[in-house]
């Protein structure tokens, strides 16, 4: 590969940096358990956002049950940010010549990180 072709592939690839950063910013997903009884609101970070829990989860004081919901609604947002996370970069690496369904593993944290 020529170094002209090389330089404005990793421009490229900088600028599908960026924008995959812009997106993951703007990422919000809600996740529920238990019906909706716990839901809960996650960024593109996977920082949580929200947590709400409906007054009826404390009329049963079972706070195991609590916890179980809490979790499995913090994991569900979690898979839906990764799942969310997976479809803009393949939009976006899609738009690189000879890159076709990039996949990096770790590349969002690496990008996350390195931001």
């Amino acid at each position: 590969m020529e170094v002209g072709a090389l330089q404005q592939m990793l421009t490229r690839l900088r600028q599908v940096q960026e924008d995959l950063q812009r997106q993951v910013n703007q990422v919000a997903v809600e996740a529920s358990a238990g019906g909706g009884m716990v839901t809960v609101k996650m960024n593109g970070q996977k920082q949580v956002l929200e947590v709400k829990i409906e007054p009826a989860v404390f009329a049963d004081k079972d706070q195991e049950m609590l916890q179980d919901l809490v979790r499995a609604a913090v994991n569900e947002a979690s898979r839906r940010v990764d799942e969310e996370l997976a479809n803009q970069m393949k939009s976006l690496a899609g738009n690189i010549p000879g890159v076709p369904g990039l996949k990096i593993p770790g590349c969002f944290s690496f990008l996350l990180t390195n931001s």
